[in-house]
């Protein structure tokens, strides 16, 4: 077995390995990754940015991406106290591989629909 098998076959089945890549690559998440990549951003202003989004979803995701490291929580000291969120170092080399997957969507995408229109016919 190669290095890159025993690698993907780790992926497949590895739990922390699946459990992560579920919470990042979810809807929210890279909804909420790319609002923070731009700018640190407060809970209601990411309501705004991302409309679709219900209070919970929203809480529930920045509260999945903290606890990965991927994002944090700052307490800005001003009245009344508020909270900010920003993107960490670690959530910042999220950027490249995301921008690669987008990519590749958007270059198949034709390829996509078409096979998603025979699939459909079938």
């Amino acid at each position: 077995m190669t290095d890159t098998s025993a690698a993907r076959d780790e992926l497949i089945v590895s739990t922390p390995h699946r459990e992560l890549l579920d919470q990042i690559l979810d809807k929210w998440s890279l909804a909420v990754l790319n609002e923070l990549c731009e700018q640190p951003c407060r809970f209601n202003e990411l309501r705004r940015a991302i409309p679709t989004v219900t209070q919970k979803s929203l809480t529930a995701t920045l509260r999945k991406l903290e606890r990965n490291g991927i994002i944090e929580r700052v307490l800005l000291s001003s009245r009344p106290v508020a909270v900010e969120y920003r993107i960490t170092p670690l959530g910042k080399t999220l950027r490249p591989p995301i921008d690669v997957i987008l990519q590749w969507a958007t270059d198949h995408m034709p390829e996509i629909e078409r096979a998603r229109e025979g699939f459909d016919l079938a």
